[in-house]
């Protein structure tokens, strides 16, 4: 059974006796739930059952809902997401500082790595500096090479102008992929088993996903080739449905093909299993191709 990021825009309920969820516009479509891998509910207009919210949060399936403006504002969480919770709590409290520091470096490589791969796909002799920066990588990336690169990165992927601070087109399609992204990844960290407040590297009192947000970093590069690839003249439903549509795409990962919401499973248990087993070697990052 495949599973889809769904995105629906009017009304939806449950059909208890065969588990479908049916959405009413012009024509009535029903989809099975064990299809559905993350519902977007992309307008405040949209009318969706208790029914139907507690069987998804039942079934672990991501539920990302919308603002008046349609991007992406809150989420639905479940209180636990795993029959051991308490027991993978006391692990992840426990984390040596040791350990999150060759783990967060691990990832900073990935990222970097990953950045790098794509500027030399568009013939960008920049990827030479950004393969540097990664043999300079300390452990807890001490000297910033991320931030070093992203300059670098960003500049060349959107010109020397271009800011990550600046009210753009890109920068708006940029943020909700992230966001989707981050959201999807907090799903997981919760359905595993951990807080989603206590992070490897992100810190912030006032961030409720700092783990999510240490987690996928190497996973941004999805939504920063398909932003690159767009004619962003404008940024609305459609340019935000194809972001959305990310999360159909495949990519490879242990050894098979999967979805790349499958393969955010798999990452996440895999840089749980290295942090509570001490052995970076067991983390899993996933190519763009065989």
């Amino acid at each position: 059974m495949s599973w889809r990021t769904v995105v629906i825009s009017n009304r939806a309920k449950l059909d208890l006796q065969m588990n479908y969820m049916v959405i009413r516009m012009d024509t009535v479509t029903k989809i099975h739930l064990s299809e559905i891998s993350v519902l977007l509910i992309e307008s405040t207009a949209v009318s969706i059952t208790t029914s139907l919210l507690a069987e998804l949060t039942k079934k672990k399936i991501k539920v990302i809902f919308c603002d008046e403006k349609r991007m992406p504002s809150s989420q639905l969480v479940a209180f636990y997401g795993s029959h051991d919770t308490s027991q993978k709590y006391k692990k992840q409290i426990v984390w040596s500082e040791e350990m999150k520091k060759l783990v967060w470096s691990e990832i900073v490589a990935e990222k970097i790595r990953k950045q790098a791969e794509f500027l030399r796909d568009i013939g960008k002799t920049e990827s030479e500096l950004l393969q540097h920066y990664i043999e300079e990588i300390k452990p807890g990336d001490e000297s910033n090479r991320e931030g070093h690169a992203a300059k670098v990165y960003f500049n060349t992927l959107f010109g020397m102008d271009f800011s990550r601070t600046l009210e753009c087109n890109i920068n708006a399609a940029l943020n909700y992929g992230y966001s989707i992204i981050l959201s999807t990844f907090a799903k997981e960290v919760v359905a595993q088993g951990y807080f989603t407040q206590l992070g490897v590297f992100h810190d912030n009192m006032f961030n409720e996903f700092n783990l999510a947000c240490d987690l996928m970093e190497p996973f941004r590069i999805l939504v920063d080739r398909k932003v690159a690839s767009m004619n962003l003249v404008e940024f609305e439903s459609k340019e935000k449905r194809e972001l959305v549509d990310i999360l159909n795409q495949t990519v490879y990962i242990d050894g098979n093909t999967e979805y790349v919401s499958k393969a955010i499973r798999i990452y996440s248990k895999s840089v749980f299993d290295a942090l509570n087993d001490g052995d970076l070697s067991i983390i899993k990052f996933y190519r763009n191709e065989l």
